[in-house]
């Protein structure tokens, strides 16, 4: 197929536009850049040195002979999307073109507009050049699990059958969003449900848990191919602060009581899941919604994962509960569903088997680039 990644410069977007080509698909990646942008804002960086777009896409072609496709613009700028759209012609839209840090949306009402606007508007564009050029492509899009939030109930795969005053219907997943970035996926949920009923566009929701490692099949071949690894209080993960701590002897930093249970799951599942997303379409008219994530652990959890792993290595590992910059429950029931992609053929990879190799050696491997200002939150739900 020809597959066009948007956001294809980022983390998740990048490993998959990799991973997509090694598959045989005619692949384009659409990036405005400005993911680099805002880290040179925040004064923060990736763990991992990576390359330019241009230097990352040159190398895979001397490496495999294989052309990826390269669209630099903004899809909140309608005229460039539809222009890109036109020119590539796509059978699949991978969306990952979003600003996708809650701490990054919080920081203050500016942050809070360029997150909505960035998100909703340009998951909107997509729509409507879908709907007048591409009404048979099929989108799948990025979503989150933090739409859902952490109800008292179990998290079915988007939608939930309701029982009301002797009356049945099957209703979309009640959403409690817990940042302005949560918010603007669960307003892209909604306007996706509507353009496929409205306009009969098919479309793949994947509701995304916390991704971790660095490694896939295709970012491991070259240097210059490396993926990205955020560890700072900004865009960097609990999972991927952990073990930049772990190695600089610096003591792990778990949120309040450390109780708080989120879905994760590898980066190559990542790919693959997309991968199995495109081969198998959502029929038109149709907005299907996958919980992409293979394993379900709290932030304390992961703290004691870290440590034990650490040991191994000769790291003295040390754990510190600080207080808390979110407003979120700190122990709380947390029990979703996530067969559908299972039921498609996911392998899953776990974290206990990849720790080493994917987060830790990493972080040992590239200590001497960690900023220690970069460590600690910065940002504060209560400002």
């Amino acid at each position: 197929m020809r597959v066009l990644v948007i956001g294809g410069d980022g983390y998740c977007g990048w490993a998959t536009a990799l991973h997509l080509s090694q598959k045989g698909h005619e692949v384009g990646i659409l990036d405005s850049l400005v993911r680099r942008f805002w880290d040179s804002q925040l004064g923060a960086d990736t763990l991992t040195p990576i390359a330019s777009i241009q230097q990352r896409i040159q190398r895979w072609k001397d490496l495999t002979g294989k052309s990826i496709d390269l669209f630099i613009g903004d899809i909140t700028d309608y005229a460039f999307l539809s222009q890109s759209m036109r020119q590539f012609q796509p059978d699949s839209i991978v969306h990952f073109g979003e600003q996708r840090s809650a701490p990054f949306s919080m920081i203050d009402r500016e942050h809070a507009v360029l997150t909505q606007v960035n998100n909703v508007v340009g998951n909107l564009n997509l729509l409507y050049a879908m709907k007048e050029d591409f009404p048979d492509s099929h989108l799948v899009k990025l979503g989150t699990m933090g739409e859902y939030g952490t109800p008292n109930i179990d998290i079915e795969e988007g939608y939930i059958t309701i029982e009301h005053n002797g009356r049945k219907d099957t209703l979309p997943y009640p959403k409690q969003p817990g940042s302005f970035y949560h918010l603007s996926k669960v307003h892209d949920s909604h306007n996706i449900h509507f353009a496929c009923k409205m306009w009969g566009l098919r479309a793949t929701d994947l509701n995304q848990g916390v991704v971790y490692g660095v490694l896939t099949d295709e970012t491991g071949m070259d240097e210059m191919l490396i993926n990205r690894l955020d560890y700072d209080g900004v865009f960097g993960t609990a999972l991927n602060r952990f073990c930049i701590q772990a190695a600089i002897g610096h003591p792990l930093t778990v949120y309040g009581k450390g109780g708080q249970t989120r879905g994760f799951l590898d980066i190559r599942d990542t790919v693959r899941c997309i991968e199995l997303a495109i081969a198998n379409p959502a029929e038109a008219g149709k907005f299907r919604v996958f919980n992409q994530f293979t394993e379900l652990f709290s932030i304390g959890d992961l703290a004691t994962m870290v440590q034990k792993a650490g040991s191994t290595l000769g790291l003295k590992v040390e754990i510190d509960h600080l207080e808390n910059p979110r407003i979120e429950l700190e122990e709380h029931y947390f029990n979703a569903k996530n067969t559908n992609l299972l039921d498609l053929g996911l392998q899953p990879h776990f974290l206990s088997d990849s720790l080493l190799d994917s987060l830790l050696n990493f972080a040992k491997k590239y200590q001497d680039r960690v900023d220690y200002q970069q460590i600690l939150p910065k940002v504060s739900w209560r400002r």
